[in-house]
This record gives C-alpha cells, sequence and structure tokens, in this order.
C-alpha cells in the first residue's frame, strides 16, 4: 500500500507493521511479570494511548521537533493520568514522530494495528509463556476469590492496614511505579511471617508435635475413619502401612467432599450420603485409600518449626507428617502451631 502524498509504502508481507517498541514491551512482559508496568492494563492502554497521541500531534503539526517533542510529554502525560505508565510507550510515540509518512499512510490504524493488536498479542503470550512456568501472570488479581471462595483473603495477608494506607507509603516512598498495594501487602506479609518465626528461636517439629498417633490402614472402611474423627475429636488421621511407613493422610473435609461427591452422583441430599459414609451403606465398600490426600508436605523432628508457618498457612495444609525417612513420627496441627507461638509469644525473647 502506497501513499500517494508521502511515497511511504506499508507491505504487511513483510512485516513493516512490526515497529521497535514492541521488543521492549516483549522484555518488559516476559522478564518483569510482577511490576506493575508490565501489567496488561499498562502495556496495551500505555502503548495504544501513546499511539493515538501522536497520530493527534501529527494532525496538528508537521513541524519535525515540535512534533517529536509534544509526542513525547504528551503520551507520558496520557499515560499517567490513565494510570497506565509503560516505558516503551514512549517510545511508541516518538517511533511515529520519527516517521510521519508512516502516520500519513496509516493515519489511525497505525495505533489499532501494529501498536494495539501487537500489544494485545505479546499479552496474551505472556500469560501462557508464565503459566506454563508456573507464575501467575498478570500478577495482582484484587477480585481473585480467596483460599476458601470467598472475598476474604488468606489470614496471613490480613494486616490490619486499607489499601488507602499502603497506597500512601508507596507514594511516600516513591515506589508507585515499582510497587502495587498487592505487592506491598505480599510483602509485608512475607516479613511478618519470618519475624513470627524468629519469636520461636529453635523450637523444632519433634518438640510440639502429637507423638501417640492414632492411624489406619490402607483398606480401613470409612466408617471406621469416621468412628476414629467422633471419638478423639481429631481432623486428620494419617493412613499407614507396614512399619508405619506413610501412604497418606485423611482429613475431615476429605469425608465431606466425598460425601457431597456422592450426592451430586446419585442426586440425594448431602446428609443421607454422610450418612450412608457413617453406616458404611456406600455403593462399594469405601476405603481409607479412596478418600485420603496423598500430596502434603512433610518435615523431619529437627526442622525449625518456624518453617511450618508457610506450610500451615490459610488455606494450605491442615496438618504436616513429621517424618524419620519414611516413617511418621508425628503429626504437627495449626492448633500445635497456635499454641507453639502462644508461648513462644509469652516469653521474653532476645533477638541479637
Amino acid at each position: 500500500m502506497c501513499h500517494p502524498d508521502s511515497g511511504v509504502e506499508v507491505d504487511l508481507s513483510t512485516g513493516t507493521f512490526l515497529i521497535a517498541p514492541m521488543g521492549a514491551t516483549a522484555v518488559i512482559l516476559l522478564a518483569l511479570p510482577n511490576s506493575p508496568l508490565a501489567q496488561p492494563w499498562s502495556a496495551v492502554i500505555g502503548n495504544t494511548i501513546s499511539a493515538l497521541t501522536a497520530v493527534a500531534v501529527h494532525q496538528v503539526t508537521r513541524d519535525p521537533a515540535m512534533a517529536i517533542g509534544a509526542s513525547a510529554s504528551l503520551s507520558l502525560a496520557a499515560m499517567f493520568l490513565t494510570r497506565s505508565l509503560h516505558p516503551p510507550g514512549g517510545a511508541v510515540a516518538l517511533t511515529a514522530a520519527l516517521n510521519p509518512g508512516l502516520l500519513d499512510a496509516l493515519g489511525l490504524r497505525f495505533a489499532f494495528g501494529p501498536v494495539f493488536l501487537g500489544t494485545m498479542t505479546l499479552v496474551l503470550l505472556a500469560t501462557v509463556w508464565h503459566r506454563l512456568n508456573g507464575r501467575v501472570y498478570p500478577f495482582r488479581q484484587p477480585q481473585t476469590a480467596g483460599p476458601h471462595a470467598t472475598a476474604d483473603k488468606a489470614a496471613q495477608q490480613r494486616l490490619g492496614l486499607e489499601p488507602e494506607e499502603l497506597a500512601r507509603i508507596l507514594a511516600e516512598y516513591r515506589q508507585s511505579a515499582n510497587l502495587g498495594v498487592e505487592d506491598l501487602a505480599r510483602l509485608i506479609a512475607a516479613a511478618e511471617q519470618v519475624a513470627a518465626g524468629h519469636t520461636m528461636g529453635a523450637m523444632t517439629c519433634g518438640a510440639i508435635m502429637s507423638r501417640d498417633l492414632v492411624t489406619v490402614r490402607a483398606d480401613a472402611r470409612a466408617a471406621q475413619v469416621a468412628d476414629l474423627f467422633r471419638k478423639h475429636g481429631f481432623t486428620s488421621i494419617p493412613v499407614v502401612g507396614d512399619g508405619g511407613v506413610l501412604i497418606g493422610v485423611i482429613f475431615q473435609l476429605d469425608l465431606i467432599r466425598r460425601a457431597r461427591r456422592d450426592a451430586l452422583r446419585a442426586n440425594t441430599g448431602f446428609g443421607a450420603a454422610m450418612a450412608a459414609i457413617r453406616r458404611d451403606r456406600t455403593a462399594g465398600i469405601l476405603r481409607a485409600a479412596d478418600v485420603m490426600t496423598t500430596d502434603l508436605p512433610t518435615v523431619a523432628p529437627a526442622t525449625l518449626t518456624a518453617s511450618l508457618l508457610p506450610l500451615l498457612a490459610d488455606g494450605g495444609a491442615e496438618a504436616v507428617p513429621v517424618m524419620d525417612g519414611d516413617r511418621i513420627v508425628g503429626i504437627v496441627t495449626r492448633t500445635d502451631l497456635l499454641s507453639a507461638l502462644a508461648r513462644s509469644a509469652a516469653r521474653p525473647v532476645m533477638i541479637a
């Protein structure tokens, strides 16, 4: 396609639509996924509004020096006003200002074609890439449900600070462009968790674990497991093999989830499904191996208790088995950990 006045040829087949700032956007999206500058809103809106600004300036003036200065400064102001600061956006505006013939040929299509569609494509590719590598992108997702599928955040992220207070801290230390409110909350929560671990000193998991374990075999009936839960008031029961080798752990929630699944399958009430488990009247004999959890984190008796804090955090494990090789020698529940924290807080601790 050739513009009659400018003589600039835009050949889609050769990739003329690919502009250099897209490379910078790709680096930021792939290398800095946690940065506020790399989030989809910043990337897509920042680049697009900068392109639109350059197109608008081009319609007002054809003077190169004025167009370059106005495009760069106005695009930066537009990104700040729309809270979409993205460094390559300034380069997008400069690229357009330095190539007036390209703007003559494309007009507003410059903002839609190489900029908007190109940035959207990069955001989608970055999302797939980070998911494949186990990262969360977009990073800040304030509407994401908590660990219990409610609006409440995980307990360790409830800081007692309002978002406005965190925003003021970021503004005071001029870090708003580098960190978001959610990022700061996560950092503070992690620091508080480490500090809580320091108060526990050299206390080990072996010192606080429950040792007199009530266990079942993998072929134990679910009704027997339910009876043990009622008798002892436990929330978890280890499943072991020969020699005390740990196979898995049954939690009360495992039985509840199984009853709910059976109720949905049979189109019956939850109460009836739970009663069938307690009375051993399920379709087929339900065994411990059918409902136990197997992918649990484990610790050794000599492991410092502080390491249990992230493992037993809200939404994580309900209990952590303490292992001596393949054998289970104890278990630490959230109640055990809370008791240990309370005792540590009651004692004056000198930290060098």
